[in-house]
């Protein structure tokens, strides 16, 4: 449960470090400005970057460093005591590879001056190692699963594929500086079918050498992310509410039921701070409670389908599908 609080720590921070501009804060890694610890007179001397800046990097590097630590004990514990039928060992396995994929990441963030492509996967990286980890805090549940219940499971990997394009749209617009290109509700650019350019909004590469702070794309770019977003909002979002409402109609098991209710919460309150970002001109708070509120749903799926995958107990006798007697 630590591990996990304290990835969620991590995304807000990153999420946090992203809206403050500071993602170049330092200019190297894993150092800034060539020490452990930055300090006025470095950032001042080397590039005038304000101090801020790279001590909003930093922190953010601290808690990731942390981050890395405690899931590498996880995965020494998990190797040690594999043997024991309650120790799962793949989920920490997985979690310390994306967790040492998300180093090598936040280093091409700031080697490659913050391009889309590799913010947007740190972003994901993120998430996914939050998902993880809040998946093995998690008490396993050996209740054997109605067929109604079990039936449920194709929609849900629906759903949590839906997300995982939602949130990666999420930080496609967020990496290329598009949360203002609609400034309006629930018209954009006080149009319904504003004018955009999806011809260059999604090129996912376009070489070496671009700093990519402020953005580079033009606004018709820009307005066509948005755009994509807010109806990837409504598609998801729809899916995922269908979802939960589903699930908390054919449980039978009051753990499975609250995650259901759980989700729809989770979609609910998101729509409604993205909804206010819009409206109050993304401020830094409400920014940055949004990437939060995206922590919240990886967290309420990960319930959702902890419930709907219990660990089966010794013995139990596999689903079987029964008759009516006729």
């Amino acid at each position: 449960m630590a591990g996990a609080l304290l990835a969620a720590a991590v995304v807000v921070l990153g999420a946090w470090v992203r809206l403050t501009d500071a993602g170049l804060g330092c200019p190297d890694w894993p150092g800034c400005y060539g020490h452990i610890y930055p300090n006025a007179g470095h950032a001042a001397a080397q590039s005038g970057s304000p101090f801020a800046k790279a001590l909003h990097e930093m922190i953010h590097r601290y808690f990731a460093s942390t981050l890395g630590v405690v899931i590498t004990l996880l995965l020494a514990w998990a190797v040690r005591f594999r043997k024991d039928r309650d120790q799962p060992l793949l989920p920490v396995v997985l979690a310390f590879v994306v967790v040492c994929l998300q180093g090598t990441l936040g280093a091409l963030t700031v080697t490659l001056l913050l391009k889309p492509l590799i913010v947007t996967a740190h972003l994901l990286g993120g998430l996914s190692t939050l998902g993880l980890l809040w998946w093995l805090s998690l008490a396993p549940t050996t209740r054997q699963l109605t067929e109604r219940e079990a039936a449920l499971r194709k929609f849900a990997l629906v759903g949590l594929a839906a997300l995982i394009v939602q949130i990666a749209l999420g930080g496609w617009t967020s990496t290329n500086y598009a949360a203002v290109a609609c400034p309006d509700l629930p018209t954009c650019q006080h149009s319904w079918w504003p004018p955009m350019d999806y011809r260059n909004a999604f090129v996912l590469w376009r070489g070496l050498g671009i700093d990519y702070e402020g953005g580079i794309l033009a606004n018709p770019a820009r307005v066509a992310i948005h755009f994509t977003h807010r109806l990837g909002a409504l598609t998801a979002g729809s899916i995922l509410i269908a979802l939960g409402i589903l699930v908390a109609v054919r449980a039978k098991s009051r753990r499975l039921a609250l995650a259901g209710r759980l989700l729809v919460f989770a979609v609910a309150l998101q729509i409604s701070i993205g909804l206010a970002t819009v409206h109050w001109g993304v401020p830094l708070a409400l920014a940055t409670l949004h990437n939060a509120g995206a922590a919240f749903l990886v967290i309420s799926m990960a319930t959702l389908l902890r419930a709907l995958w219990p660990t089966p107990a010794i013995g139990m006798v596999p689903l079987q599908r029964v008759d009516p007697p006729r």
